[in-house]
């Protein structure tokens, strides 16, 4: 496995060894020790979550707070997708600021989004499958999210908002500002 860093202390890419035949491939997706030497990062996934999604969806930008904030490594089964975290640690010298990165089942890659960042993903093939190992449980009183087309982060989706089906509870969420103070 190869570690890639972005832009953003504390977010990697993560890309797989693939070995390729005429029967296929095959990879391994996740190795705790070989994950924590690469990171070093002391991280202990305790849930997987998985999600189907059609074209346009978008899922975000979404966090857990406090004692129940999670680590996220994502990947996508199936298809392609967007996926963006936003640093929304306090103090940090990249606060507000995004990392976005085109995963899909063709390239295989996998992104680490620490805790302090809100995430999300849009879906830009027809369908897809999207993955993703948590540190922390989910816990519904933590949840805590900012509208997608928040224009202080002026994230580039990649698809017009007409093409961006976003859900109810989604779109009600407030502003980065209105949450995350410097």
């Amino acid at each position: 496995m190869k570690l890639i860093d972005t832009a953003i202390e504390g977010c990697f890419i993560l890309e797989p060894r693939l070995f390729n035949d005429d029967r296929g491939y095959f990879f391994e997706s996740f190795n705790e020790a070989q994950f924590r030497n690469l990171t070093q990062t002391d991280i202990h996934f305790v849930q997987d979550n998985q999600s189907f999604s059609k074209f346009g969806v978008l899922r975000g930008l979404h966090a857990q707070n406090g004692d129940h904030a999670q680590a996220k490594l994502v990947r996508v089964l199936q298809g392609e997708v967007l996926d963006v975290a936003v640093d929304a640690r306090k103090g940090s010298a990249t606060f507000g600021e995004h990392v976005s990165v085109l995963l899909s089942a063709g390239n295989q890659k996998q992104f680490f989004v620490p805790k302090g960042f809100l995430h999300g993903f849009v879906v830009l093939s027809e369908t897809a499958e999207f993955f993703y190992k948590c540190d922390n449980y989910y816990n519904k009183g933590a949840e805590v999210g900012i509208r997608y087309d928040d224009p202080t982060l002026n994230i580039d989706w990649s698809l017009s908002k007409d093409q961006i089906s976003v859900s109810e509870k989604d779109l009600i969420l407030p502003q980065f500002n209105d949450i995350f103070q410097r």
